[in-house]
């Protein structure tokens, strides 16, 4: 019998997903400190979980097992560990491509709110749970037992202790080291600006890019410590690169990285709106560009925004691509879903006066799965297109000449065919080029209900003459910019 404190939900548990918000859950009579581990019983009565509990997060419940007799303790944490360090080392052989992988995966590999980071004979610990905070000492202690010899760093950022309600007082910084990853090394800062010390979730899509890079030109936008740009003059043999930044201290690694590899790259301190605009206007072109930009929100209510700065960002790097060539674009924005992101892509083509030839769609690296049931876990989209000629982009008109006809209305789409992302009757559009570029995503936290639309079936403008009229329907209005 569980001796665990109660929480009840206001609802019946209809779901699996490891996350209960705290709009769903009942105040507990008695104060319960942030991270407690708690039984949950749904407004049924019926257990629906065992997990932490922390009345002062939005996320006020992170399930651990739906398993009643299933008990969270020392064995249950050390079974956990090892099952997650078996996927990395003997199910995906991570050890035969180099010696740094991600160990944990936080919900994916069942330890909601834990990320844990192994380069070489250094562990590094991300902490974005108030409960695995309290439990820090059992984890430390079992992680030191399965890896002998390794050093430890943790943290937690400050925005997480913030909502968390815990105090994660930050430790001396360790020395930085190398890894090798398919046969190169790059430099390994934990706690600097690059989370836990190098960005592993990239390592499938680096290796991926060399293989079209052999005597092609490469732009690597937002480059940070370099990672695309080496493996393109290395592995890639590029014969001529260029990798840019805004942030001097992750060029200063870029720069290290190059020399750990023996190779040359160009690097350049940047605003990357400026300095397109630049190449633009001089017509300078690269056969192989990637854009790989920070996370822009972590706001649900800023996703609107994000998706703005994504599609200005996308038609500049889409105008400095030469006519069929490659771009690699990429979004860790986890609070934006794929159909939203490719939805922005093909508005960026549209607004760029080209045509997107996507031939892959990939994300992280095997080291970080995650679950069909947790959408959250699959953060990063890396959509990889041919950059073609498009059609010619008529001059949008400055007076009432013209004005847009949408393919949603009535008289222009069949009946039979579904709208594409982005296509509902209420939601803002992009007009197109020059126009209104705002619009919000579809359903809570950017998910669409049903499953996202397939790629392509969006629905694009042409123009009629001003003065005539498509046949009316209920979904006929007003262009939001004609």
């Amino acid at each position: 019998m569980s001796t665990l404190a109660k929480v009840h939900l206001k609802v019946a548990r209809r779901s699996n997903h490891p996350w209960i918000f705290q709009k769903m859950v009942e105040r507990p009579a008695i104060r319960i400190p942030p991270g407690t581990l708690v039984d949950v019983v749904d407004r049924d009565g019926q257990f629906a979980g065992r997990g932490f509990f922390n009345g002062h997060s939005r996320i006020c419940l992170r399930i651990l097992t739906h398993r009643e007799d299933e008990v969270i303790d020392e064995v249950w944490i050390r079974q956990r560990l090892e099952l997650a360090r078996d996927l990395r080392e003997s199910t995906l052989s991570l050890g035969e491509l180099g010696n740094g992988y991600r160990l944990c995966h936080s919900e994916a590999d069942g330890m909601s709110g834990l990320i844990i980071d192994k380069f070489d004979q250094m562990i590094v610990v991300e902490y974005f749970s108030a409960g695995w905070f309290r439990l820090r000492e059992t984890l430390l202690k079992h992680l030191a037992e399965m890896f002998p010899g390794c050093q430890f760093y943790w943290f937690a950022e400050e925005h997480v202790q913030k909502q968390e309600a815990f105090d994660c007082h930050p430790i001396p910084l360790p020395q930085p080291i190398a890894i090798t990853e398919n046969g190169l090394r790059f430099r390994v800062a934990p706690g600097s600006k690059h989370k836990t010390g190098f960005f592993l979730d990239q390592r499938e899509n680096r290796r991926r890019l060399a293989t079209y890079c052999k005597g092609k030109t490469v732009l690597d936008i937002c480059c940070n410590s370099g990672g695309f740009a080496v493996y393109a003059k290395s592995l890639g043999q590029a014969e001529d690169v260029i990798g840019i930044d805004l942030d001097e201290e992750a060029l200063a690694t870029a720069r290290t990285n190059a020399g750990l590899n023996q190779v040359r790259v160009k690097w350049t301190q940047a605003d990357l709106f400026p300095w397109l605009r630049d190449a633009i206007s001089k017509g300078q072109t690269w056969d192989v560009v990637i854009l790989d930009p920070a996370k822009q929100t972590r706001d649900r209510d800023e996703i609107g925004v994000a998706l703005k700065k994504y599609l200005d960002m996308n038609r500049l790097a889409m105008q400095v691509v030469k006519p069929g060539g490659i771009l690699l674009t990429c979004s860790c924005t986890g609070l934006i879903n794929e159909a939203d992101f490719l939805e922005t892509l093909r508005r960026s083509a549209w607004q760029a006066g080209k045509h997107s030839q996507v031939f892959a769609i990939t994300g992280a690296a095997s080291d970080h799965p995650f679950f069909s049931h947790v959408a959250e876990g699959r953060y990063l989209k890396a959509v990889w297109m041919r950059v073609l000629p498009g059609d010619p982009i008529p001059p949008r008109p400055t007076a009432p000449e013209l004005e847009v006809e949408r393919f949603d209305a009535p008289s222009n789409e069949d009946s039979s065919e579904g709208q594409g992302p982005g296509d509902s009757p209420n939601r803002p559009r992009f007009e197109g080029p020059g126009g209104q570029s705002g619009f919000r995503p579809g359903g809570p936290g950017g998910f669409r209900p049903g499953g996202p639309k397939p790629f392509g079936s969006g629905t694009p403008f042409r123009p009629r003459p001003f003065g005539t009229s498509p046949k009316k329907g209920p979904s006929d209005r007003p262009p939001a910019n004609p």
